[in-house]
Parts: structure tokens; C-alpha cells; sequence
């Protein structure tokens, strides 16, 4: 039996808002920390034995393992949650999530144990991402379904900043980290990013334990499943909503890896890719490109809450459409930029694309994709087609940049190019998703189309 929730006000709603915040904090910190550590540090500690240029592909490799296992999870965990709630499911993943990291950041290194090291480093990078593939779903769908119908777009996209509040973490420790000297750094000064993960993991856990489950889920959902007369169960045979998202919503599920491009490949490409690209091919300081992505992250709170507040007013595909089109007509100037060597221009064509791009699609997703799915299977919807685009939006982008790059940077105009075809799929996406803006959340049974 599921507990009736209150009734929500400011403050409740709030508070469902910062507890999701701090959990994508938690799992974009996890993620970020393991990219900046792939492009910086894993290449001599894991794959020493390589070439660098082949050392780099093979720990990018790893990096994209963790998005192999999201799917399985956003399926696991969504299933889970749209059956017995949200709130217990995203205790779950927050768990798994943390110690997963912990884990890593206590891993031997291969002139330890050998290959048991990098073999372990994939294991535990399989784990991490089976978590991270329920929790963002979730975490966002508690608060679109807390929030107030006009403005669910504001609240949800708070949540999605965690990428940029982990980034802000990352690099503020990181300039610690570089500061030491080699061998240090290779022995244990690379660690210290993975154990304080443990600290948001411990305040996240406390905030959670408080929260209520979503009136959507309890009125909708937990009563269908209790009284057994849902009108979308008496017309059709019973089955999970892992089933009913293949046969029912797979056109949601497609339009959803087609949205995710122009906002996962810019984001990787220069949080990720940009570091290990300006530093060995250009000769770029790292402090350059931590402070540029610095910059970048404290204004995408200005940007998330500006873009996700209009799209409550005029719609989710305007501001999405928006976005897609700076991160196209960005691509070819980012990298001239990022050439010069200014750092006035580097920092100019990060805001351009991240700010003005990235943020105008981040902001408005989490609403945009839950708002495609009825109440019954949103979690299962929203989380599994997020994490398998994830695969091809995401979790490659840094070792197909790598590659296109060339082991000595020369390729980068097939990268750039390799930006604008994944703003071009984005756009079409838009072009045939359905307005979702102003849907009723507690509907079940039909898919939104």
C-alpha cells in the first residue's frame, strides 16, 4: 500500500526538487569524474602498457562502457518504479550508484595486480551505469509529477543541472589534483575525486528518506494497479510496462534517440573529448579548459531556469528546435576558436554552445520525455529511451571523436562535422514529436502521440 501524499506546496515542492538535484549532481559526478579521470589519468594507471594515443582509445573505451549498462538499467529500475513507486526505486539507485564510484576510487592499478585491474575498472564502470540508468528518470519524474501542471517545465529542469553543478565539483577539485606531482598524482592523488562522491551520496540519502511518492503514481498508478479495473487493462491483455513501451510507444522511443543528439554529443565532446583533444594536440594548459567549462557551468543555471520557464508558456519543441540549431551552426566554430589558443574565444564558444546550445534542450528534457508517456509505464518510457540513445548520443562520443580526430588532431573537421549531423537527426526529431506541454500527467492507458 503506497502512502497518500498531502497536499503539495512551495516548499514540499522545493524540496522534491533539490533532493533530485543533489541525485544528478551525485550521477553526473560519478560519470564526469570517471571522463576527466579517462582523459587525464586512467591511459598510465589501467593501460600502461599502450601506446598513448591506443592507451587514450582504451580508457575512453571503459568510458563508454558505463553507457552499455544504462538501458539494462533504465529498464530494471523503471519497470521497478512504475510498479512499486518512485521514491523507493530511486533509494536504489542512489545506493548502487555511490558505491560503485567509492569502489573505484579504492581500485589497484595495474603495476598492482595487473589485468585484473582494467578488468575490475570495467566491472565496476558496468555497475555504475546499470544505476545511473534509473536514477535519472526517476528523479525527474518525481518532480514533474510533484510539481504544479504550469510550471513542471521550471522545476524539473533544476534537477537536470546537476551535470553542471558536478562539473563545477569536479573541476574546483581537480585544480587540486593537477597541482600534484606525478607520482602522486598516479598513486593515489587521482583517487580523492572518486571518494567524495561519498559525501553527496550521504546528504542525498538523508534528503530522500523524507520524501512522500508522487500524487500521480499514488492516485494513478498505484490505484489501477490495486483495483485491477484500469480501463487500459480491460481492453487489452495484461502485460509489463518493459513490453508495453516496445509495442506501444516505440515511435516515443525513437523520436527520444533522435532528441538526444545535439544534446549529448556537444556536452561530452568538449567536458570529455576537448580535454584530451586541446591538451595533447594543441598544447592547451588544462587549467584553460577547466576554467572555460567552469564558466559555463555557473551560467547554466541562469540559462536551464530561463529557457525551462518559457517553455512552460510557449512549448517544449520551440526551445528544444532552438537549441539544436546553435549547437549546428556551432560546430565548424567552437574548434576555430578552440585553435586559437584565446582564452577570451575558448570561452566564448563553450557559453555559445553549452549555454545557448546544450542548455535550451537540457532544460526542458526531463518535462519533454516524461510527458510522452502515460502515467503507468512514464518511468519505464522515459528512462529506457533516454539511456539506450545514451549508447549512440553519449557514452561514444569521446572515442568516436578520438578516432575521427586522428592521433594527431589533424581529422578535427570530421568531428565538427560529426557535431552537426547529430543537431540534424535532433531537429527532424523535433519536427515529427508531438507538443507535450500541456498534457495530463495522470492520464493512463494511451500513448501520447
Amino acid at each position: 500500500m503506497v502512502a497518500t501524499l498531502p497536499k503539495t506546496d512551495a516548499r514540499y515542492t522545493w524540496k522534491v526538487t533539490a533532493s533530485s538535484f543533489l541525485g544528478n549532481t551525485l550521477e553526473y559526478y560519478d560519470f564526469l569524474v570517471y571522463g576527466t579521470a579517462a582523459a587525464v589519468v586512467f591511459p598510465k594507471v589501467f593501460f600502461p602498457d599502450a601506446s598513448g594515443f591506443v592507451a587514450t582509445l582504451s580508457a575512453f573505451g571503459t568510458f563508454a562502457v558505463g553507457f552499455l549498462a544504462r538501458p539494462l538499467g533504465g529498464l530494471f529500475f523503471g519497470s521497478r518504479g512504475d510498479r512499486h513507486g518512485r521514491k523507493s526505486t530511486l533509494m536504489v539507485t542512489l545506493t548502487l550508484m555511490g558505491l560503485s564510484t567509492i569502489l573505484i576510487g579504492l581500485l589497484p592499478g595495474f603495476g598492482t595486480i595487473g589485468i585484473w585491474s582494467p578488468v575490475l575498472l570495467v566491472a565496476l564502470r558496468l555497475l555504475q551505469g546499470f544505476a545511473v540508468g534509473g536514477e535519472w528518470g526517476g528523479s525527474m519524474i518525481i518532480v514533474l509529477e510533484s510539481a504544479p501542471p504550469n510550471r513542471r517545465g521550471f522545476f524539473s529542469a533544476w534537477p537536470n543541472t546537476g551535470g553542471f553543478s558536478a562539473q563545477i565539483l569536479i573541476t574546483g577539485i581537480f585544480a587540486y589534483v593537477y597541482t600534484l606531482p606525478d607520482d602522486q598524482l598516479l598513486s593515489w592523488g587521482w583517487r580523492i575525486p572518486f571518494l567524495l562522491s561519498a559525501v553527496v551520496l550521504v546528504v542525498t540519502f538523508w534528503m530522500r528518506r523524507s520524501l512522500h511518492e508522487t500524487p500521480v503514481f499514488t492516485k494513478a498508478v498505484a490505484a489501477d494497479q490495486e483495483s485491477g479495473t484500469a480501463a487500459a487493462e480491460a481492453e487489452r491483455p495484461k502485460r509489463g510496462p518493459i513490453r508495453t513501451i516496445f509495442v506501444d510507444d516505440w515511435r516515443n522511443l525513437l523520436l527520444i534517440i533522435g532528441l538526444r543528439f545535439a544534446e549529448s554529443v556537444p556536452y561530452f565532446l568538449l567536458t570529455v573529448f576537448a580535454l584530451s583533444y586541446g591538451t595533447s594536440a594543441l598544447g592547451l594548459e588544462k587549467t584553460q579548459l577547466n576554467n572555460a567549462i567552469l564558466i559555463a557551468a555557473v551560467l547554466s543555471f541562469v540559462s536551464h531556469g530561463v529557457f525551462a520557464a518559457i517553455s512552460d508558456r510557449v512549448g517544449r519543441r520551440p526551445i528544444y528546435f532552438f537549441g539544436a540549431v546553435v549547437v549546428f551552426v556551432m560546430a565548424f566554430p567552437f574548434f576555430a576558436m578552440l585553435h586559437s589558443g584565446s582564452m577570451v574565444l575558448i570561452v566564448l564558444g563553450y557559453v555559445l554552445i553549452l549555454n545557448f546550445g546544450h542548455n535550451a534542450i537540457n532544460a526542458i528534457q526531463p518535462a519533454f520525455f516524461a510527458e510522452l508517456f502515460p502515467a503507468e509505464r512514464r518511468y519505464t518510457g522515459a528512462a529506457a529511451g533516454r539511456e539506450i540513445a545514451s549508447i549512440f548520443a553519449g557514452g561514444l562520443t569521446p572515442f568516436i571523436a578520438t578516432a575521427l580526430a586522428g592521433q594527431d588532431g589533424s581529422r578535427w573537421p570530421l568531428v565538427a562535422a560529426y557535431v552537426m549531423i547529430g543537431a540534424l537527426i535532433t531537429m527532424f526529431a523535433v519536427y515529427k514529436a508531438p507538443e507535450s506541454f500541456r498534457r495530463d500527467l495522470s492520464a493512463t492507458g494511451e500513448t501520447v502521440r
